[in-house]
């Protein structure tokens, strides 16, 4: 199974064990118009450290450079370098000492180290401060050949049309290329603030307003934070 082009629909294979609770952690980001309290992030950031708080203003700049870019592939760039350079890979138990745990980008910049589902997230939060659509953007599950086995993996999509193929913003592979490039990724399903789909396709994965956790307790403190 690989990607398939823009949202029509994909057979997807069984969800892998190592997917299944964050399956059951997605919810719906309330449909509102965004725009980050920018004065409470640099607050919030401000209390935790000098470097934080220079790390959450470089965000914030380097959301106002892509919202002013007119082209969306430089768009794009802008914002999946920034976190791809400005960020160490290590796993949650690691970082936050349990198994599995949604890092708002506040708290990414502030540790300065994340897992993939780190790095999609923010990357579609500071593209959606940038000005693109949230149709156009979905965080996608994928299994992952890396290092000679498959891996459960997270990567963003971003389509330009609804029926479009879809570029992949990836921390593993830091080049962002077309869905079709990326013979590697082999998508479970994916998701937005507007839905949750079986692969990239346009089948609903059921309802995800009564799956809360990981997912809901991200938008919470995301919003405390600023992350309106």
């Amino acid at each position: 199974m690989r990607f398939a082009t823009g949202h029509r629909h994909v057979r997807a294979g069984r969800v892998p064990p190592g997917l299944a609770v964050c399956m059951c952690a997605i919810t719906l980001w309330a449909a509102t118009a965004w725009a980050w309290d920018r004065d409470r992030l640099t607050d919030q950031a401000a209390r935790l450290s000098p470097r934080t708080l220079a790390q959450v203003r470089a965000m914030i700049q380097v959301a106002d450079k892509a919202a002013a870019v007119p082209d969306e592939g430089q768009r794009l760039a802008l914002v999946n370098n920034f976190f791809n350079q400005r960020i160490a890979f290590q796993d949650d138990q690691t970082v936050w000492g349990r198994i599995d745990y949604w890092a708002t980008p506040l708290e990414l910049l502030d540790k300065g180290r994340g897992d993939c589902e780190d790095y999609a997230i923010a990357k579609y939060m500071t593209l959606l401060e940038a000005g693109v659509p949230q149709s156009r953007l979905r965080m996608v599950y994928v299994r992952a050949q890396f290092q000679g086995r498959a891996q459960a993996h997270m990567v963003l999509a971003y389509y330009a049309q609804p029926e479009a193929e879809p570029l992949i913003l990836d921390n593993i592979n830091p080049e962002i290329r077309r869905a079709s490039q990326r013979d590697d990724l082999s998508p479970v399903f994916s998701f937005n603030g507007e839905g949750l789909w079986t692969g990239v396709g346009s089948t609903t994965a059921g309802n995800p307003l009564v799956r809360l956790s990981l997912w809901r307790d991200l938008l919470a403190r995301a919003k405390e934070e600023g992350f309106q």
